[in-house]
């Protein structure tokens, strides 16, 4: 495990100890460094050997680069038609004489997007970017709206009916999802309840100052009416991304229109010939897809087609602050991989005896999930031995596959690899016009991170 400890130790050390000559407290920095250690650590010297890995952490990563450049882009269509106007005063309307009750109304509103959609990055990148300018007014950090935004997609993530890693579990455990899910609405439901109370509370001072004048003479209902129309593309987007996570195939031909069946059908070729291409191939992944799908939709409205180079000039110049960050993070996660850190955590669990299996394998699965930044990476590598031998030792269906849910989904969260914060962070800074540092905003999203945690040791043992 000491190739896995000491990259891990020098991130930490340059991101913390910022007077440190040219490189102390440069995120950039420290997350190269740490894959290059990485590498050495895992017996590759040549250069082109480290090239290669750091393509294939590109690679890995290319969809969530990818989203962050449509996401700027799909957000300044709607700064053009005034979505994003249109949600913000509404929003100003309801809530903007209460800043906490505006950051635990858009928490709530991602966490609903988040439950229905089973994506965070979803949830974070339609609905969480129409509430950053409001958040930003009262005086948050950008660091700050980034974990906000990134909370409450994964606590929607997490909830079901549509639980990416409650659904795995069961599949790992070979069981019925429903003795699982019954737990999760308890566990994610007190979550949801704590973390927004948490962060209303503590990150966000109830007497922020902001500008009364901005608080519209109308109520939200009246904004809306008005202004319906601006929240078309927005409302296919969401539909969109709902009809692409049902489990039924069949139920999704019966809803979608049977154009968009057409031009899914018409396009897969291309699509699959895309697949087989290095980094490219993120533009296949199916938000991004559904995204760029709906920015091109925007163009029936004059406003955009008479600015569209205007749009794509602001887009591509936000997305820019965070591309550094996002090359220096494929670094790193191409270093572990090539490295061996990632089978280095397999082996250390699969080594571990019955008497150790609790704590031991679920700090492999926690260590899995911040190495790799995805939660089904630490299911399907750790949870799919670890689980049966839960269940031998006597815990429930239901136990054991809370357990494996909520640990793998608190790794993914932690530092450094949440691929969920790298891609909302890329859009957050590109509305903002300036760089979000996406391990500050970790750290502040690592409330939640540790409440599953602390729900994993509770079912472990006292349950």
């Amino acid at each position: 495990m000491i190739t896995v400890i000491v990259p891990i130790l020098l991130l930490l050390i340059i991101v913390l100890v910022p007077k440190i000559p040219y490189i102390g407290g440069k995120v950039s920095v420290a997350l190269i460094v740490a894959g290059i250690a990485a590498l050495i650590m895992g017996g590759f010297y040549n250069p082109v050997n480290w090239f290669l890995a750091w393509i294939d952490g590109i690679d890995r990563i290319a969809w969530v680069m990818l989203l962050a450049l449509v996401g700027c882009i799909y957000a300044e269509t709607q700064i053009e038609i005034g979505t994003l106007d249109t949600v913000l005063r509404s929003l100003r309307a309801k809530f903007g004489h209460s800043p906490r009750g505006l950051v635990a109304c858009t928490m709530i509103a991602l966490g609903l997007a988040g439950a229905l959609l089973g994506e965070a990055i979803a949830s974070a990148t339609i609905v969480g970017i129409l509430a950053v300018k409001s958040m930003d007014e009262l005086g948050l950090n950008g660091d700050l709206i980034c974990a906000i935004l990134v909370i409450g997609g994964s606590m929607g993530s997490v909830m079901p009916p549509i639980s990416q890693a409650i659904f795995l579990s069961a599949s790992l455990l070979n069981v019925n999802p429903d003795v699982v899910v019954n737990h999760a609405y308890i566990t994610i439901g007190i979550g949801v309840i704590f973390t927004i109370s948490f962060v209303c509370l503590v990150f966000v001072k109830k007497d922020l100052k902001f500008d009364e004048s901005l608080i519209p003479k109308e109520t939200a209902w009246e904004i809306l009416s008005k202004n319906w129309v601006t929240l078309v593309p927005l409302t296919i987007l969401t539909v969109l991304i709902i009809f692409r996570s049902l489990p039924i195939a069949a139920l999704q031909f019966d809803l979608v229109p049977s154009m968009l069946n057409t031009i899914t059908v018409a396009g897969k070729p291309f699509l699959t010939w895309l697949g087989g291409i290095l980094i490219l191939k993120g533009f296949t992944n199916g938000i991004v897809l559904t995204m760029l799908f709906v920015s091109l939709l925007t163009l029936f409205f004059p406003v955009v087609r008479k600015n569209v180079k205007g749009i794509l000039t602001r887009g591509l110049k936000s997305v820019w602050a965070c591309t550094s960050v996002q090359l220096a993070a494929a670094v790193m996660l191409g270093g572990f991989y090539a490295g061996g850190q990632i089978e280095a955590v397999k082996a250390f669990a699969q080594t571990l005896n019955a008497n150790v299996i609790k704590i031991g394998g679920s700090a492999a699965m926690s260590l899995m999930g911040m190495l790799t930044g995805s939660q089904a990476t630490a299911q399907n590598t750790i949870f799919s031995f670890f689980g049966p031998i839960l269940m031998d030792m006597g815990y429930t269906a239901g136990q054991a596959g809370i357990i494996g849910s909520h640990m793998a989904a608190a790794g993914q969260g932690l530092p450094p690899a949440d691929l969920v914060t790298f891609a909302v962070a890329g859009v957050v800074g590109g509305i903002l016009g300036r760089k979000i540092d996406p391990l500050k905003s970790m750290l502040y999203s690592s409330v939640f991170c540790f409440y599953l945690i602390v729900v994993s040791f509770i079912y472990l043992y006292l349950l």
